[in-house]
Order: C-alpha cells, then sequence, then structure tokens
C-alpha cells in the first residue's frame, strides 16, 4: 500500500519541470519484492522506480512524460557509497522536449567518482536580465541608450525565449586520500535556434532585450552560441549517503577553461565552489541541521548568457525553491541554503517513514554593466515540505515542498531525495 500511496503521489501532484526536475524513489529490482528486502543492503542491490510525470506551468503549458531513478551498491555499502542515477523526458502542451540524464557513481571502495549531467532540451523560458536586487524586478523597465537621448522601448515583464540545448558534462575523480579526490572533466553546452521574443529592431523606438544587449555588446551570435571546455577538479565527500545523509561534509572546486580551440565562441575561464555539511542534533537523525553554499564566478573572458552563474543551474537542478530556474544570473552568483529536517512518523516497517522540512535560501549576484556587485542586493527565498521514505536501504525519500519568494514568486516541487 505505502508503494501504491507513493505512485499515486507523484502522479496527482502538479510537478514543475524548470524547479526540480528529477525524482529518484525505489522499487526493488530483483524480483520486484522491494518491501520485503532484508536490512541492511548488500553489494550489487539495486532500487528502481519509473513515474509518470503529469502536470501544468505557465512557462510550459500541460506536460506528460515520464521519469525513471536507479540507485545501487557498486561495492560493499561498507565502504562504497551508494550511486544513484535520474533519467525523465516529457513533453508539452507548447512543443518542448525536454530530456534529461543525471548521475553520480562510486566504483567500489569508492576509488573513483564518474559525475554526468546530460541534456537534451527543445524549450522556452522567460530571461530576466542579470544580477538581483530591484532592477531584476524591473528587468529592462528603463530601456537601453541606443544614441543620444534615445532609448529603446521599455519592457516591463518577463523576456521569453526559445532555444534548444545539447548540454554534456562529465567528470572522472580518483581518490588520492580519504575522502579527498583530483578529478578532469569536459563540460559542453550547445545552444541552437535562439529565438528572443520580445525582440523587435524594427519598431520606432526598436524593442531590445536584455538577452540581445547582452550578446551585441559582448560579440556572441543571437542565434546560436557554445561553450566547450574541460575541468580541473577537487573535492571532499564524507557523506554516509548522497540521498539523504546523516553526517558528514562535501567540498567541491572546480576550475572551468574554455578555449576557443576546444569549440568557445570566447575564450574563459570559470570557478565554480560548492559546500554541504549535516548537523545531527540528537544523535539519531531525528532532527538535522544542514548548510548548503554554493560560489560561481566568471574569472576571465565571457561566456554565453545562458551558461553565466544562475540559480538552478547546478547538477540535480535542485537550488532556488522558490523561484524558476535562471531567475537570478549574473557574471559572479553565491547561493546559500538552510534546513531542518525533523522526524515526524514511523511505521512498523519503516522507522523514518514520515518527516518534514523547513527552509531558507538567499541569492545574490552580479551585473557589471549596471554596476551591481555581489551582497549589494539579496533575493530571499523559503519554505516547508514533506517527506516520505521510499527506500530504507537506498534511503530514498520522496519530498513535497511549497516556498515563497521576493516579487510574488511561489514555486510547489515534488522531488525524489534530499534537496542537497
Amino acid at each position: 500500500m505505502r508503494r501504491l500511496l507513493l505512485i499515486s503521489l507523484a502522479c496527482l501532484i502538479s510537478y514543475h519541470p524548470s524547479f526540480a526536475q528529477e525524482g529518484n524513489d525505489s522499487l526493488e529490482h530483483r524480483g520486484l519484492k522491494f518491501y520485503k528486502k532484508p536490512y541492511p543492503p548488500a553489494k550489487g542491490d539495486l532500487f528502481i522506480l519509473a513515474v509518470p510525470i503529469i502536470g501544468y506551468n505557465p512557462s510550459n503549458g500541460v506536460l506528460i512524460g515520464a521519469g525513471a531513478a536507479a540507485s545501487a551498491f557498486l561495492g560493499d555499502p561498507s565502504t562504497t557509497g551508494i550511486s544513484s542515477s535520474i533519467v525523465s523526458a516529457t513533453y508539452t502542451s507548447k512543443k518542448q522536449l525536454l530530456i534529461n540524464i543525471r548521475s553520480t557513481l562510486f566504483t567500489k571502495g569508492n576509488k573513483w567518482i564518474l559525475s554526468g549531467d546530460w541534456r537534451f532540451l527543445n524549450t522556452s523560458m522567460p530571461t530576466y536580465g542579470l544580477g538581483t536586487g530591484p532592477q531584476s524586478s524591473k528587468l529592462a523597465s528603463n530601456g537601453f541608450e541606443i544614441g543620444d537621448n534615445l532609448f529603446s522601448q521599455r519592457i516591463s515583464g518577463e523576456q521569453m525565449m526559445s532555444f534548444k540545448q545539447i548540454r554534456f558534462y562529465e567528470t572522472v575523480s580518483r581518490e588520492v586520500w580519504d575522502h579527498f579526490y583530483l578529478g578532469i572533466g569536459y563540460h559542453l553546452d550547445m545552444f541552437m535556434d535562439m529565438e528572443d521574443n520580445l525582440l523587435d529592431l524594427s519598431a520606432d523606438p526598436p524593442v531590445i532585450t536584455s538577452f540581445y544587449a547582452y550578446n551585441y555588446k559582448y560579440g556572441f551570435d543571437q542565434k546560436k552560441n557554445t561553450l566547450s571546455g574541460i575541468s580541473l577538479n577537487a573535492s571532499y565527500d564524507s557523506r554516509d549517503n548522497q540521498n539523504n545523509a546523516y553526517e558528514g561534509q562535501y567540498i567541491n572546486l572546480s576550475f572551468h577553461i574554455n578555449p576557443e580551440f576546444l569549440g568557445s565562441d570566447i575564450n574563459s575561464t570559470m570557478l565554480y565552489t560548492e559546500y554541504r555539511t549535516f548537523i545531527d542534533i540528537t544523535k539519531n537523525h531525528h532532527n538535522m541541521l544542514c548548510f548548503w553554499g554554493i560560489g560561481n564566478f566568471l574569472t576571465s573572458g565571457d561566456t554565453p548568457a545562458l551558461v553565466l552563474p544562475a540559480i538552478g543551474e547546478d547538477q540535480y537542478g535542485k537550488s532556488g525553491r522558490a523561484y524558476t530556474q535562471g531567475r537570478f544570473r549574473g557574471q559572479s552568483m553565491l547561493y546559500g541554503e538552510a534546513e531542518f529536517r525533523k522526524h515526524l512518523l514511523a511505521t512498523k516497517k519503516s522507522p523514518d517513514f514520515l518527516g518534514m522540512v523547513v527552509f531558507l535560501n538567499a541569492v545574490t549576484a552580479t551585473n557589471r554593466d549596471a554596476e551591481v556587485g555581489l551582497f549589494e542586493y539579496v533575493n530571499i527565498g523559503a519554505g516547508a515540505g514533506l517527506r516520505i521514505m521510499a527506500s530504507k536501504n537506498a534511503r530514498m525519500r520522496l519530498g513535497i515542498d511549497y516556498g515563497w519568494g521576493n516579487y510574488g514568486s511561489s514555486g510547489f516541487y515534488v522531488r525524489m531525495n534530499e534537496t542537497f
């Protein structure tokens, strides 16, 4: 009955792909007798779930599709972290096709970590210019100067655009000391058939969007962009479970080099940093205080607008609850989130069956053209949610969250595993 409840919830609850795009639940692969499986987990255990996706949102209209998630132990669970992968495909009434494959795999004894983020998107999304603060709410409301005392038309709402995107990110890291890894990665983003819906250069005065103005100033093509490069990575991961950590820390430093000879439009470098920590207040994981931080910086050169640091662009697209993906974007971005996780209800078969979370996040982003620096403006999001344990062995939980943010923004989220 619990398995039926989880699947029913996933089908009935509204799903927003621009927020949390994947789910991660579990059924046992062997004989499909998941809830009768003995505890603790063993090497080779595989947990799989296929979930229908049905929902509606203004950006996508009606959407329908399916998601599948899998977690497995590729070695002895006492010495090997759990590996996790997520696949989803959706199609919308606005003729959008969204295909995502994300994975983090631990080999036997945690000697190697393989981390992937692969996407094909034929989609549309609103853009809001760069930076946090009032100018992000007003967008291009003052227009852009196109001559002496001449300005383009004002834009007071979101700026919709459509495009196709291919993303291939893959990083391979090797353990060099206990929990400490060094690695190298390749990262490719290709944007094609970009259409800036509000742009109208023939109008008098013309309608110039933030996206067009950015591309014009920094020398990017208005119809297609490419970012291609390698990354040098160092990470520390002492979490006891990536799906739902009860203890440990995660630190990641990734320096991206995007040269023109590898296909990038313009030479650039970027630095991505991330930190997570998990504090078990009552020493029984029933009251957890968890923190997540991201720092993402353009350190030299210029990149296409759609790959500048932004919320919702982390590997699993989970940052920025209360806002749409990419709502805040800039040449530099700092993001922080705190979450309190509390146990609510136990059952005979699942001592951690039901829980709740309360979260608070903050983001600040730069806009160097408007002279907006880090911490000059900070936008806040907050909310609460429920957690339903789907797999004690894999420690997978179904999450249902609602968040509120600035400028009347809000979001409803259905996702598997913890947000971080």
